[in-house]
C-alpha cells in the first residue's frame, strides 16, 4: 500500500497524534489535580474539581499506554534506549500516576479531614510529577541523550537520573506543567459555576501567559543550542541500522529545520497565538471556545519540539553516529502496515468513543449536584 519510507513518516505521525492526544485530554486532568490547593478553598470546591474530571481521567490515560504500545511496536530500538536510560524518571512518573487511582476512589470512604487531606496531596503529586518528568525528557531528547551501541547493536547508557536536571530540561519541564495547568483550569471553567468558576477563569488566563512566556524563553535559549544533522546515510528504503550514517553536532543550530523551512515557523507562531487567544476568549467569559484554543496550543507546542527533532528520534550526545532516526529505528516494512491498519480502525473508534463519553457526560458540576449525590460521588 505504501512504500516504505513512507511508512516511517505515517508512523512518526501516529506517535505525535498519541501524544497530542494524552497532552489534550489527560492534560486537563493533570492541570485539575495540580490546581486542588490553589483553587479547592473548601471541601466542597475540591470534591466539585475532583468530580468534574471523575467521568474521564481513567480513560484518558488510554492514550499514554496506546503511545507506549505504539513506541514499541514502530521503535523498538528507541523504546529501549528511553525506557532503560530514563527508568528511573519513567517509574516516578508512573508512581505519581498509581497516585492518583489511589486519591480519587478512596478520598471520600473515610469523613476524616486528615485522611481526605492525604488524599489531595496524592492527587495534587499525581498532577504535577508525571508532566514535569515528561517535559524533562522530552528537553533531554532535544539535547541528546548519552548512549551507543556496540557491533551487535547492544546499547550502553552512561548517564544518571541526576544527569537529566540540566537548565534547558528543566525549563521544558515547568512548561510542560504550565501547559496541564492551562488546560485544567480552562476545562474547570466549562464545568464549574460562581467563585470557584471565575478562579479558574483567572487561572486559565495565567496559566496562558505563563506558558506563552516559557515557551518563547525555551525558543531563545534554544537557539544557542547544538543541532544533530545527518551527513550521510545509506539509502531510507534499506532495512533499520543505526550504524549506518554519519551525524555532525552544529553548535547554535537545534532550529535548523526551521531555518531551512522558515514555513515551519507557523507552529511555534500558532502556539503563542493560540495561548494569546485563550486568554482573551476567557476573558470574554467563552469557556468552550477557550477550551478549544488551548488544546491547540498544546498541540503546536508538541509539534514544535517534533519538527525541532525530527528526522532524530533519540539522539546520541554520546556518539552522534548512533543517534536514532525515524528512518533507521523503525520496526519491519510488515510490521509498520500492521501498525497503519489497526491506527485506521482503532483511533476514529478511539475519538468517537471519547467525543460521545464527553456529549453523554456533559454538564455542570456545582455544590447543588454533590449534595444531592453525596454518597454516590467522589
Amino acid at each position: 500500500m505504501f512504500d516504505y519510507e513512507s511508512l516511517r513518516l505515517i508512523a512518526w505521525s501516529v506517535v505525535g497524534l498519541l501524544l497530542i492526544g494524552f497532552a489534550i485530554t489527560d492534560g486537563f486532568d493533570l492541570g485539575v489535580a495540580a490546581l486542588l490547593p490553589v483553587l479547592g478553598k473548601t471541601n466542597t470546591d475540591r470534591r466539585i474539581m475532583i468530580n468534574a474530571i471523575a467521568p474521564h481521567w481513567d480513560g484518558n490515560q488510554v492514550w499514554l499506554i496506546t503511545a507506549g504500545g505504539a513506541i514499541f511496536a514502530i521503535w523498538p530500538t528507541v523504546y529501549g534506549v528511553t525506557f532503560s536510560g530514563f527508568y528511573l524518571a519513567m517509574v516516578l512518573a508512573l508512581a505519581a500516576l498509581w497516585l492518583r487511582p489511589i486519591g480519587m476512589d478512596y478520598r471520600a470512604k473515610i469523613d476524616n479531614p486528615k485522611w481526605r487531606n492525604a488524599c489531595d496531596c496524592a492527587l495534587v503529586v499525581s498532577g504535577i510529577i508525571p508532566p514535569v518528568i515528561f517535559g524533562v525528557g522530552f528537553g533531554n531528547l532535544l539535547l541528546g541523550v548519552p548512549f551507543e551501541f556496540n557491533s551487535m547493536l547492544a546499547m550502553s547508557y552512561q548517564g544518571g537520573f541526576w544527569d537529566l536536571l540540566t537548565p534547558f530540561p528543566l525549563l521544558c519541564g515547568v512548561i510542560s506543567l504550565m501547559m496541564m495547568i492551562t488546560q485544567g483550569a480552562s476545562f474547570l471553567a466549562i464545568k464549574t459555576t460562581g467563585e470557584l468558576q471565575r478562579n479558574a477563569r483567572q487561572a486559565a488566563c495565567l496559566g496562558a501567559y505563563a506558558t506563552m512566556a516559557l515557551f518563547a524563553a525555551a525558543g531563545i535559549y534554544a537557539i544557542s543550542l547544538p543541532g544533530y544533522l545527518i551527513d550521510d546515510q545509506i539509502a531510507t528504503q534499506l532495512a533499520s541500522n543505526p550504524l549506518t550514517k554519519h551525524v555532525s553536532v552544529v553548535g547554535s543550530d537545534l532550529l535548523h529545520n526551521y531555518k531551512n523551512w522558515p514555513v515551519l515557523w507557523l507552529a511555534p507562531a500558532m502556539a503563542g497565538a493560540m495561548l494569546l487567544v485563550t486568554a482573551a476568549f476567557t476573558r470574554m467569559q467563552c469557556a468552550g471556545k477557550a477550551f478549544a484554543c488551548s488544546s491547540v496550543a498544546l498541540a503546536c507546542i508538541i509539534l514544535t519540539a517534533g519538527i525541532a527533532l525530527f528526522p532524530m528520534i533519540v539522539p546520541s550526545s554520546l556518539n552522534p553516529n548512533h543517534s536514532l532516526t525515524i528512518w533507521d529505528a523503525s520496526s519491519s516494512q510488515f510490521t509498520l502496515s500492521i501498525v497503519l491498519l489497526v491506527a485506521l480502525v482503532m483511533v476514529p473508534i478511539i475519538l468517537g468513543y471519547t467525543a460521545w463519553c464527553y456529549y453523554k457526560m456533559f454538564g455542570k458540576v456545582d455544590q447543588a449536584f454533590i449534595k444531592a449525590n453525596d454518597t454516590s460521588l467522589y
